[in-house]
């Protein structure tokens, strides 16, 4: 049985304040390729299995560089998610909110912590996730979309911190400005809908 992810359209965030349209053209250009790149691989591997080729060089590379694409494709679906234009505040009195406030204190908390996160040097992703057993959330830090990632915890935020989130509007070097425009556009009214 054979089955390809589709790509998703997220041509309703066109016009968001603090996103160009080019740079939102050119994101979901890299997003499409995750896309093709993952059902490639997902046809390569299982031509693999029906020849019998499972103990190769290949076939094991190919595993290995399957999280990445797919990985990939949806951080970028969660990101585009929760983006919207004119964003969404946290709801009050909501799930989010509760375990905002359980686990920093305060929402303004919450939000500092994820900032510094997103600020961190390197290339990858600042996460809110949710730990399925205790609900309780974590900002978190994810390299090379599979390094990293938190086994079974829900993402309930996602923000692109590679450079090709911004570069077409900002330098690469001035990634607090693309934070600064991209936090107004953030709906939080997801991030209550991911939230147990």
């Amino acid at each position: 049985m054979s089955f390809d992810y589709p790509v998703r359209d997220f041509s309703a965030l066109k016009g968001i304040p603090g996103l160009s349209d080019e740079q939102l053209a050119v994101h979901r250009k890299l997003y499409e390729g995750y896309v093709t790149n993952a059902n490639q691989l997902r046809r390569e591997l299982d031509a693999m299995r029906a020849n019998g080729q499972m103990g190769s060089l290949a076939f094991a590379e190919l595993n290995r560089r399957l999280p990445f694409e797919l990985d990939g494709m949806v951080l970028h679906e969660l990101y585009f998610e929760n983006l919207k234009p004119g964003g969404e505040p946290i709801p009050k009195g909501g799930k989010f909110e509760k375990r905002v406030v359980e686990r920093f204190g305060s929402v303004a908390a919450y939000v500092e912590d994820l900032k510094a996160i997103a600020k961190m040097r390197g290339v990858g992703w600042a996460l809110t996730l949710q730990d399925p057993n205790t609900g309780w959330i974590e900002n978190r830090w994810i390299s090379l979309h599979q390094d990293g990632n938190v086994a079974g915890h829900t993402v309930l935020l996602a923000l692109d911190v590679w450079e090709h989130a911004w570069s077409v509007d900002h330098k690469p070097t001035e990634r607090a400005k693309y934070l600064d425009a991209v936090f107004p556009a953030l709906d939080f009214a997801v991030a209550e809908s991911r939230t147990r």
